[in-house]
């Protein structure tokens, strides 16, 4: 049995953003875990499941990491199993990796579907480097954390010539934004991709001297950070 890893959609609808192999699969299974039902259902519907005929089963940050091999009794009765993500991509940065894994343990095979995945869009918009780069999560909360962590990132990227990747719950976006430009380098290149694939979308990529010179604003929307140290 397989354990399918689906996609949910940024912004766009499901028949937007993920390809027609995908949706018809989504549209056969019967049983989902996901982060939260109530969106869930909302998005098998809109790729058009019958969310009312199928089974859900939550699997968030608050979930005991030993409920978490329960959640695979699908399979184990010979029934397929898709694992849906709030927005993006599943088990990235998103509690369905403990999911994937223990379905790695049990030796059942894991099939990722196509769709979209916000940090792969924000790196091939941002003209930062392609070739080496990292997805280093959130950053601390306390701001002598995340000082001491975002010259950590810009001293591992001027190293490594690498860009580094980073993600804010929206409501602390501004806040993030303004520690990078207290504490990087002024030739240090920043790019904040927010609401992508939605109408509002916007990719700004630029130096932190260049940031520093008009007051940016993000705002509480979804946003990936991407910030490059080395010069070419």
């Amino acid at each position: 049995m397989i354990l399918y890893a689906i996609p949910a959609p940024l912004g766009a609808s499901p028949a937007e953003s993920l390809p027609a192999p995908a949706l018809e699969r989504i549209r056969a299974l019967t049983d989902f875990v996901a982060e939260n039902a109530k969106s869930a259902r909302a998005f098998l519907s809109a790729a058009g499941g019958k969310p009312r005929e199928v089974s859900i089963t939550e699997l968030s940050e608050h979930t005991a990491p030993a409920e978490v091999p329960k959640l695979l009794q699908p399979l184990r009765d010979g029934r397929p199993l898709g694992l849906v993500s709030e927005a993006g991509c599943p088990a990235i940065a998103d509690p369905g990796a403990l999911l994937v894994e223990a379905a790695h343990r049990e030796g059942f095979r894991v099939v990722p579907l196509v769709g979209p995945s916000s940090i792969t869009l924000a790196l091939m918009a941002s003209g930062l480097e392609g070739q080496r780069f990292a997805f280093c999560g959130y950053l601390p909360r306390d701001a002598g954390e995340r000082a001491k962590r975002i010259r950590e990132l810009e001293a591992r990227s001027r190293k490594e010539a690498e860009t580094e990747i980073f993600i804010e719950t929206p409501y602390r976006n501004d806040a993030l934004l303004s520690s990078l430009l207290e504490h990087c380098a002024a030739a240090t290149r920043l790019c904040v991709a927010a609401d992508l694939t939605l109408p509002s979308e916007s990719v700004t990529t630029k130096a932190i001297a260049n940031w520093r010179r008009a007051a940016a604003v993000i705002g509480k929307r979804p946003a990936v950070f991407l910030l490059l140290a080395h010069h070419r």
